[in-house]
């Protein structure tokens, strides 16, 4: 046999003598780390499942959130299974470098995945707290619109003209968000501005009668129609109507109540006047010819 080089020939019996041990013990430590590793992730992942879901379950936990809290509790169960295996295999260099990789990945993701890590939590506290659900009305930062979807990262709505609007759960959890669906009882506001020569009881019972007429108007509490203003040519009465939001629109209400006030006020002869502004004075008029024009005929 020449050799190669001192040290180094290519005798198939040297060469089982010379790296022989140093693969055995690899393909050991290779089967003990997989074989670890089934083990403890699959014992420890039913253990713990089983055990999650019966904890979520007895604290009746949003499903969207449990599933969320399950997922993320097994991959940590994969990670935690990986070092405890790499560790009984005695793959110790390996573990540490697994775990600075781990720590420089996380904290690159971390950086560049801010806004997205935000509206995540921020999603799991609208999910959790129900500060609104699907199908209610809501307002927020001057927008309006009725929730469709509540996702993790996002909030689909549809506003009242039917466009969808996805709202990052960030803004929503950070803004003042008003749900007038939130209760079982809404009460519905409209302005009837009268003449000052008018009689205010009268106004006042025609209102009332046709917000007892009104469909969905709630019997309790009782409409009502106080005098808010005395505005520069009207009266001001506040027809105020409840209802319920979750069976009887807003909208529709509103603009039921306006037309009917509208039309009673028509067949009682009570005035609804309207904004208007009188110029008095005199005006001075000059005799062009006095002020010193002259006009020429061609």
């Amino acid at each position: 046999m020449i050799p190669l080089q001192q040290g180094f020939s290519l005798d198939p019996q040297s060469l089982l003598n010379q790296y022989g041990p140093a693969l055995i013990n690899a393909a050991v430590t290779i089967v003990l780390f997989l074989v670890s590793f089934v083990i403890i992730y699959y014992v420890g992942k039913a253990i713990v499942v089983r055990m999650l879901n019966a904890a979520l379950n007895s604290r009746d936990v949003d499903e969207t959130i449990a599933g969320l809290v399950v997922s993320t509790v097994v991959a940590i169960t994969a990670v935690l299974a990986i070092v405890i295996a790499a560790t009984i295999a005695g793959a110790g260099v390996v573990l540490a470098a697994f775990a600075t990789l781990a720590g420089a990945l996380a904290l690159a993701v971390g950086f560049a995945a801010q806004d997205l890590i935000s509206n995540f939590v921020a999603g799991i506290f609208i999910i959790q707290d129900e500060p609104f659900k699907v199908g209610d009305w809501i307002e927020w930062d001057g927008n309006v619109g009725v929730v469709r979807e509540i996702q993790l990262r996002v909030t689909k709505l549809d506003t009242f003209d039917n466009e969808e609007v996805t709202v990052p759960n960030s803004d929503l959890a950070s803004a003042v968000v008003t749900n007038p669906t939130g209760n079982d009882q809404l009460r519905v506001g409209v302005d009837f501005g009268i003449e000052y020569d008018d009689d205010i009881e009268a106004a006042r019972t025609a209102i009332l009668d046709e917000a007892r007429k009104l469909d969905g108007a709630l019997s309790e509490p009782e409409p009502a129609a106080p005098v808010t203003s005395l505005g520069d040519s009207a009266v001001v009465l506040s027809g105020r109507v409840w209802i319920n939001p979750n069976e009887t629109g807003y909208a529709p209400t509103a603009a039921a109540f306006t037309e009917a006030v509208k039309k009673r006020f028509d067949a009682e002869g009570i005035g609804m006047p309207y904004p208007y502004t009188e110029i008095t004075g005199s005006v001075d008029v000059e005799n062009p010819g006095e002020a010193g024009y002259t006009s020429t005929d061609d």
